[in-house]
């Protein structure tokens, strides 16, 4: 039954990544952002990295800075590892320059879509704001049937697809010790993550704001810290690295003979797994930031993209293809990793990675779920009844016990394909949308060139729709 459940997500996930879909939207959508933007990913670099360290309008408020966390937390996760030890080891060393390709140009996407979901974000009775993509194909686009279809989706992708992934993906680093048992050890850690997890939710998006902004950052810097000594121990292999890259990366009479396993489809597959540009999910996480302009936020959730993949995900391919550790297909996952390290660190590598990805799970985990609440609000059109959200939660736990337990294609399968629905409703969403936020772009430019501190009104780019915060 498992199989052929399995064999039908596949087969849907395979169609989805032919060359002239889901490939073509993120590829055709980037570019087209970046260049309607003007470049923005380095035009306004300066001016993002200024923003966020805004403290929000109230008190009580999430700043952009806190947002970006819950969408860094979600994005920076075991993708920064195994989905770059995947790409590597299945599609080859030139998958790392297609991520670096997908992740500059989604850039401009993030961009787009954050700042749209900051413009039709919703106001809670606390006054705090909710929102994504859900509302704006709403309220914008007035097409609620196709707010509903994206919030099912996005419920799929994080609450199942991608939290089966991250728990499975943390019990498989355990795998190099001995005192792994098939079975028994992934279900004992299945447990232990659920039981965490399920207590951290409970405490919703303000203990969630809080524990990944201290998180988030302390791990991420000590991961890229260690993968810079690897790469520094092996300093001599990093010219034949960055030769294997780009030919590999360039090699045309292999990617054709077979895309569907080639470098460009792994780094496309694995760059939007790592930073989520396009799919629609950190637009969720941007709408809850307190902020006086919606652009702030969309220049923080273009930064969250670079922090991934331009970092992080770089940081674990510098690593493991500066090492003399072979990438094939039975390391695919965190054995090639492991290897990598135990190659130049000892005994002391895969044990490092078993805490980066510890925290990487965890984090990914609660951010992951972060995106779903407020999809279920969108769809019943009111707050959850206390009742309801204690059983989805219960649920969302139950589900991280069954990933540690999961098979790898399964975990794997099911995630490509529903990130790859999510591509399809948001994308063409977002380009008939565009404008709006590139002419909220060009008001926050302006007014930055009059000195002000930009503050939005909805009316002032000719928006007519009704707005909760920007009247």
């Amino acid at each position: 039954m498992m199989k052929a459940i399995d064999a039908g997500i596949l087969a849907v996930s395979n169609v989805l990544y032919q060359p002239w879909f889901v490939p073509l939207l993120l590829i055709v959508g980037g570019l087209y952002f970046t260049f309607r933007c003007k470049f923005i990913q380095v035009r306004l670099f300066k001016e993002a990295c200024k923003v966020i360290m805004e403290k929000p309008k109230s008190n009580d408020g999430i700043s952009s800075f806190g947002a970006l966390m819950i969408s860094t937390a979600s994005r920076v996760g075991t993708g920064n590892i195994i989905g770059v030890s995947t790409a590597i080891c299945l599609g080859g060393p030139g998958a790392i320059f297609w991520m670096w390709i997908t992740a500059f140009f989604g850039g401009a996407t993030a961009f787009i879509e954050s700042t749209l979901a900051q413009i039709y974000k919703k106001k809670n009775k606390d006054g705090s704001s909710y929102g994504g993509p859900a509302f704006y194909m709403e309220t914008a686009l007035k097409q609620r049937w196709l707010g509903i279809a994206f919030s099912v989706i996005i419920i799929l992708i994080y609450a199942v697809g991608y939290n089966l992934l991250a728990a499975y993906n943390l019990q498989s680093t355990f795998e190099v010790f001995d005192f792994y048992i098939d079975g028994v050890t992934p279900a004992a850690i299945g447990i232990v993550l659920a039981v965490l997890f399920g207590v951290i939710i409970i405490g919703g998006a303000k203990r969630l704001s809080n524990v990944t902004s201290i998180i988030v950052p302390v791990m991420g810097v000590m991961y890229v810290f260690m993968s810079l000594l690897v790469l520094v121990l092996n300093i001599g292999n990093v010219p034949s690295m960055f030769a294997d890259i780009f030919s590999n990366a360039f090699d045309f009479h292999s990617i054709f003979g077979g895309f569907a396993g080639s470098c460009i489809m792994y780094g496309i597959k694995r760059g939007l797994y790592s930073n989520e540009a396009g799919m629609g999910s950190a637009p969720n996480a941007a709408a809850t930031a307190d902020v006086s302009h919606p652009a702030k936020q969309g220049l923080v959730q273009m930064l969250s993209v670079f922090i991934d993949t331009l970092l992080i995900c770089t940081a674990t391919a510098f690593m493991c293809l500066s090492t003399d550790v072979t990438p094939t297909e039975d390391l695919a996952g965190a054995a090639y990793v492991q290897a990598a390290m135990e190659s130049t660190l000892g005994s002391f590598g895969p044990i490092f990675i078993v805490v980066a990805m510890s925290l990487f799970a965890f984090t990914t985990l609660i951010g992951n779920y972060s995106y779903c609440e407020g999809c279920l609000k969108f769809i019943l059109k009111r707050e959850p009844g206390s009742k309801g959200l204690f059983i989805f939660r219960i649920f969302a736990t139950v589900i991280v016990f069954i990933g540690a337990v999961a098979s790898a294609s399964l975990v794997w399968d099911l995630a490509d394909m529903l990130q790859g629905l999510a591509v399809v409703a948001n994308i063409p969403t977002i380009l008939i949308l565009g404008g709006i936020a590139i002419k909220c772009l060009n008001d926050y430019t302006k007014q930055r060139k009059q000195g002000l501190d930009p503050h939005f009104k909805a009316a002032d780019i000719g928006i007519k729709e009704d707005t909760d915060f920007w009247k």
